[in-house]
């Protein structure tokens, strides 16, 4: 009866395993043809698929079944690597397996970058994996003993696990580039790769472990009440007038006369291009660089930060302030609200907060935070208070939206480009980040003592028919330190890297000398 099995099995298995790497050959970036693929890269996919087909196999009992539900799921997982790559020039990897669920609790922000057409051709896919299952093929169990099924599937996961034994065997490399890492080895080998990596232990040394304090008190009698700080990451944020040079100076009054006013300013070296804003809001908090981090710089919530690391926020909570998080979002996206107790934040005040907050879009807008940080400011008690914001106006898509009559002429000095919508309606948002910047300074004005404001975007905003029309930006954003009563720096542009700016805020704001600091060679060192 072991025959029957094997002979029923194999063809299934074996075809549904060659059909995959066929599949592959859609994957923008191209991969490369398997005959140049490593061998243990090959490996990897045969036991993967053989793994995954003994699981379905075990549920379905119909070979050609879960051969061909594997395969629609197979290219459900191209159409959404490649969706990602047009959108974010990053395919799909293994750690974004996490974001399938919150494509159900947060569907706007997902499910317009797929499309409507091959939403379709996916389930369309899945569709006829069911029917070729159902109709065509008769459960094993009516032609096999089900003592011999089991044995048959035990001795096929046994197979799976053997080739991915001698797989990991041959440590294949990885560079954390997920493109080049694609193209060399797959689709499958990659994500494995990835998901092994993830395993490893990360020690960590932020800048902030035990970093000493500057000559400035947070709280000082002789300035007259706390030192109160404020950082804004502000969604998509960055200056678009380098893109047309037609976009009116007025669309950032504010930032313009904070910029001049600042004692440091200039472009901001991201973690992130388009999306994945985590990446840049954990290099802000730890001052730990991207390329330090190996596999966890794709996502540093999912395991890397609930070991805990030092922060900003738990180096000023270390010296008396009360750190708070304002995000007019649910915390748990991206399972902040577990994550943010770690990073030192006393409090997370998240979209509850927020009930009947003016919206502007599909978010609250920014104008509502504003207020919300003010208010916050206002109650603040001799106790210095830092609040870290993280802002939702401008998130995207940016397409879902409609260009308003009156915009073109409000936000351009000549009209702007066919194929340029995506940009007015960028516009119309970055005007209100402009305008919470201008609520925030004057709200820090009001307040006794000295006050801090840093802003920064945390990426460039996913606009792809705007830059296929003027060019794509390199994606670096921009930034301004800016101090109650400080002497500005006029004329004096400092580019940084984003894992620096927290650092140098705490130095302008006096909290932090930079003789505490480790050096970028020490850190670099200390990190996986």
């Amino acid at each position: 009866m072991a025959d029957s099995f094997w002979s029923a099995v194999a063809p299934s298995a074996l075809a549904g395993a060659g059909l995959c790497l066929l599949l592959e050959r859609l994957l923008k970036p191209p991969v490369r043809p398997f005959r140049e693929r490593p061998r243990a890269a090959l490996a990897i996919h045969l036991g993967v698929w053989l793994g995954l087909f003994t699981c379905l196999l075990l549920v379905l009992q119909r070979p050609l079944f879960a051969a061909s539900a594997l395969l629609a799921g197979m290219l459900f997982l191209v159409l959404v690597s490649n969706a990602k790559y047009h959108a974010l020039r990053e395919p799909f990897i293994f750690q974004d397996f996490e974001y399938f669920s919150d494509v159900f609790k947060h569907p706007r922000l997902y499910l317009p970058f797929l499309g409507a057409g091959k939403a379709a051709l996916a389930v369309l896919a899945f569709g006829g994996a069911v029917y070729a299952g159902l109709a065509l093929e008769e459960s094993l169990l009516l032609a096999l003993s089900v003592g011999d099924f089991l044995t048959g599937s035990a001795m096929l996961a046994l197979a799976a696990g053997l080739v991915l034994w001698w797989a990991a065997r041959s440590k294949l490399v990885v560079t954390f580039e997920a493109a080049n890492d694609l193209c060399r080895l797959g689709l499958l080998g990659a994500m494995w790769r990835y998901g092994e990596e993830e395993l490893l232990p990360c020690p960590l040394r932020s800048p902030f472990d035990g970093g000493s304090a500057g000559s400035t008190n947070a709280t000082n009698p002789s300035s007259g009440g706390a030192t109160h700080l404020v950082v804004v990451q502000s969604e998509s944020f960055f200056d678009p007038r380098r893109l047309d040079a037609g976009i009116r100076c007025e669309v950032l009054r504010e930032f313009d006369a904070l910029q001049a006013e600042a004692a440091c300013s200039g472009q901001l070296e991201v973690a992130a291009w388009g999306a994945n804003t985590v990446r840049t809001e954990f290099a802000f908090l730890s001052g730990l660089a991207g390329e330090g981090l190996g596999v966890h710089r794709f996502n540093p919530y999912r395991r890397l930060a609930r070991q805990g690391v030092a922060t900003l926020a738990s180096f000023l909570q270390a010296r008396g302030y009360r750190t708070l998080c304002v995000h007019p979002y649910a915390a748990s996206f991206y399972d902040r609200h577990k994550v943010f107790p770690r990073l030192g934040f006393d409090e997370f005040i998240d979209i509850r907060s927020f009930a009947g907050a003016a919206r502007s879009g599909p978010y609250v807008g920014d104008l509502a935070v504003a207020e919300k940080v003010c208010s916050l400011l206002k109650s603040a008690s001799e106790q210095p208070l830092f609040v870290f914001v993280i802002s939702m106006e401008n998130h995207g898509p940016l397409h879902l939206e409609k260009v308003r009559p009156d915009e073109a002429e409000r936000f351009y000095s000549r009209p702007p480009p066919a194929g340029c919508d995506e940009l007015t309606i960028y516009l119309r948002h970055l005007r209100n980040a402009d305008r919470m910047a201008g609520m925030l300074r004057a709200g820090l004005e009001a307040l006794p003592g000295r006050s801090g404001l840093c802003w920064y975007g945390d990426h460039v905003p996913i606009m792809p028919d705007v830059y296929r029309t003027l060019g794509a930006p390199a994606g670096q954003t921009d930034y301004f330190i800016w101090r109650k009563n400080g002497q500005p720096k006029p004329g004096i542009r400092r580019d940084l890297k984003v894992e620096d700016l927290g650092s140098l805020f705490l130095q302008e704001m006096g909290l932090l000398t930079a003789q505490s600091l480790p050096s970028s060679s020490a850190r670099a060192s200390t990190v996986c």
